[in-house]
């Protein structure tokens, strides 16, 4: 018996470097294009689960005999969904925003079987960032890596060092709850390396 393919329906480096840290190797990516604009009083727990759900049913849609993995990422203050950064208008923004006070990020995961079974899960982490110096925002941008990420930095690279407390997943924050992505895929049964 050969075990169903797994595929990541995302285009996430950092997705792919989580799972390989749990020696998972999916046997293809598919990005799933949604639109990802959120629903009118849609709150941000509710939108991180809705788009990973989505991300998955399309994804094995076109892959129905394997097992499709996705997630999202939202990171918000209150009700507030700050946006995957593409500017350094963006980015600074942000950052002035999350100086110095509490935060969540949002990860939902979700993994569709190859028999139309689908489960999801989200996991919430609240970090603290310390109040940041315009000359730390500056470089920080300077150096790009915000780009493209939920909230515009990236924990797992220099923001680190702005990150004061979390409570919670990091591997979450980062893009992939590996816990929770284990047991989801495992429920289901997918048999692991």
């Amino acid at each position: 018996m050969t075990t169903p393919r797994l595929v990541l329906a995302s285009a996430s480096p950092r997705r792919l470097d989580l799972l390989a840290q749990i020696d998972l190797k999916p046997d293809a990516v598919v990005a799933a294009e949604i639109d990802e604009t959120p629903l009118p009083n849609e709150t941000p727990r509710l939108l991180a689960l809705r788009l990973a759900v989505a991300k998955a049913a399309k994804v094995s849609a076109e892959q129905p005999d394997a097992y499709v993995l996705a997630a999202d990422t939202v990171v918000a203050v209150g009700r507030r969904v700050l946006p995957k950064v593409e500017t350094e208008a963006e980015g600074r923004a942000c950052l002035e925003l999350l100086s110095g006070r509490a935060h969540k990020v949002l990860t939902a995961v979700a993994v569709q079987a190859p028999d139309g079974r689908a489960v999801s899960r989200l996991v919430e982490s609240r970090l603290h960032v310390k109040r940041l110096t315009p000359a730390e925002i500056s470089a920080y941008l300077a150096s790009g890596e915000g780009i493209g990420k939920a909230g515009g930095y990236a924990i797992q690279g220099r923001a680190g060092a702005f990150v004061m407390s979390l409570q919670g997943s990091y591997p979450a924050v980062v893009g992939l709850p590996l816990y929770e992505t284990l047991n989801l895929l495992t429920g289901l049964g997918y048999v692991t390396p």
